[in-house]
């Protein structure tokens, strides 16, 4: 039988659409691909206790995770905001441990505002305490575990992972601030060509930590680590790394200072003491109760506490250096190649390193972190240590804080550096004065926080079906070519009438 024009067209269009709606599915389930899908995100929250600061610092990682280990980056930093009048560390709240828990909850709140909520429940939440409370536990070990209950409390409530509150040892310290600057420097993991590699012959950096009760040194040797008990080792992104560091407990800048005034008052014998280190015109009036309440400065048999104490100022660098000297043991080190002082065992100093926290605020204030040549650096140190009192004040306005103590601050750095740690004229210029590298933080916490992440489980990248976009294009032409078939087929069939 003989098929009408109606009939034929209408044929014709029914096996376009099928012939393009089968191209179509090709080009769908055969052509497509398998494609990666970007990782969550991971977040993780910690406080740096310090003895003069609290500080919390969020921290982020995707969740795939490079050679067992977050590539990590600072997404938040917040200064707690101290609430007790004798300091602004959580060792301050003796008296009223409750309210450590209580400083935190601010930050806490600004750093659960950036996490996204369903996050909250997953995100490693540590607080780490450092050498404050480290003092705090030699003096009354009850009263630091009440501020560590208190702050555990605060941070349990709230609706994270938490991980603990503990005061770290002054080696991890050490140890976590040699990783953060070394990975901020890309000296651990440099992104090249797409990927995530390890840096070839990478020139690892040392860390030099000036806090308030505590300085921390650490680097890789030349030779050998002979002295097991200052060698620390890890793992990261696959590849393992061994290096020195020692952490010294009252020779933090705070606790220097509170030891060399107390030495001051002990070689005079009278109430009133004439400090070198202090500007020429300065005077102030203290009790001798607040400057013996440290484990750090040893207490005479025939201390009078109720009595009060006139300090003035003569500005007399070449004396004020003398008595910084007096605050090491460097005898017990004489003749010894591989020795700092206090009869610490350590390796010669090698390759460049990284100054900060309180070595930089203090150079940074001496406009001396601009890698100037030591003998600038000295000079510019005794000429501002020369300068009277009420110039100074007049010449940083607003700075009272502080402002005395910059220049007995600057000498023990030198005294510390030079004849501590045993830099040289020669080596002095490999050491740079910075509180960030490439915009993040330098401290423990980063550190940390990598060591951290091998502990938490990486999560597989999500896989999906996908096509290029030229397959892409072609499945949608002929997908409308599909549609505008079945169409004219139907309008063929309802309005073509037959003659």
């Amino acid at each position: 039988m003989r098929l009408s024009w109606k009939e034929r067209v209408f044929m014709v269009l029914l096996g376009v659409a099928a012939a393009s709606g089968l191209t179509m599915l090709i080009l769908i389930l055969v052509k497509a691909t398998n494609v990666l899908l970007p990782a969550d995100t991971k977040f993780g929250i910690l406080f740096d206790a310090g003895s003069s600061h609290t500080s919390l610092f969020v921290y982020q990682w995707p969740a795939n995770k490079e050679k067992d280990t977050g590539v990590v980056s600072q997404a938040l930093t917040c200064q707690v905001e101290g609430r007790c009048v004798s300091g602004p560390g959580i060792s301050s709240y003796t008296s009223d441990p409750t309210q450590a828990g209580e400083s935190l909850k601010s930050c806490l709140q600004e750093a659960l505002a950036l996490i996204p909520q369903t996050q909250h429940p997953v995100t490693p939440t540590f607080l780490g305490a450092t050498a404050g409370m480290r003092l705090l536990s030699q003096k009354n070990s009850s009263q630091a575990q009440d501020i560590l209950a208190a702050v555990s409390q605060t941070l349990s409530r709230a609706p994270v992972d938490f991980w603990g509150a503990r005061i770290l040892a002054g080696q991890d310290e050490g140890a976590f601030g040699w990783i953060t600057v070394n990975y901020v420097l890309g000296m651990l993991l440099k992104y090249s060509s797409g990927q995530w590699i390890l840096p070839e012959d990478g020139t690892l950096v040392g860390a030099l930590d000036l806090g308030g009760a505590s300085t921390q040194i650490s680097f890789v040797p030349q030779g050998p680590i002979l002295d097991q008990s200052t060698q620390v080792t890890f793992h990261l992104y696959g590849a393992n790394y061994s290096i020195y560091t020692h952490s010294y407990l009252c020779f933090g800048r705070d606790q220097i200072l509170r030891r060399l005034l107390a030495e001051l008052v002990q070689s005079s014998q009278v109430a009133r003491v004439r400090h070198p280190c202090y500007h020429s015109g300065y005077q102030a009036t203290l009790s001798l109760a607040s400057l013996y309440d440290s484990p750090c400065v040893h207490t005479p048999d025939s201390l009078n506490y109720t009595q009060n104490l006139t300090v003035e100022g003569i500005g007399n660098p070449g004396n004020c250096v003398a008595a910084l000297r007096g605050l090491f043991n460097f005898s017990s080190c004489k003749g010894q190649e591989d020795c700092a002082f206090n009869g610490v065992y350590q390796p010669p100093v090698h390759g460049q390193f990284y100054a900060f926290s309180n070595f930089y605020y203090t150079f940074e204030f001496l406009n001396l972190t601009s890698r100037q040549p030591l003998n600038i650096v000295n000079d510019t140190i005794w000429k501002f240590c020369q300068k009277p009192w009420r110039l100074v004040e007049d010449s940083y306005p607003g700075q009272e804080r502080w402002l005395r103590d910059y220049c007995a601050s600057g000498l023990y750095i030198l005294v510390l550096l030079l004849e501590g740690y045993k830099f040289s004229e020669e080596t002095w210029p490999n050491i740079q004065f910075q509180k960030q590298a490439g915009g993040t933080d330098i401290g423990w916490t980063l550190g940390f926080m990598l060591n951290l992440t091998g502990m938490i489980p990486a999560e597989a990248l999500t896989q999906w079906r996908a096509q290029s976009y030229s397959i892409w294009i072609a499945g949608v032409v002929f997908a409308v070519l599909t549609l505008v078939a079945i169409l004219g087929a139907a309008a063929v069939q309802l309005f073509w009438t037959q003659d």
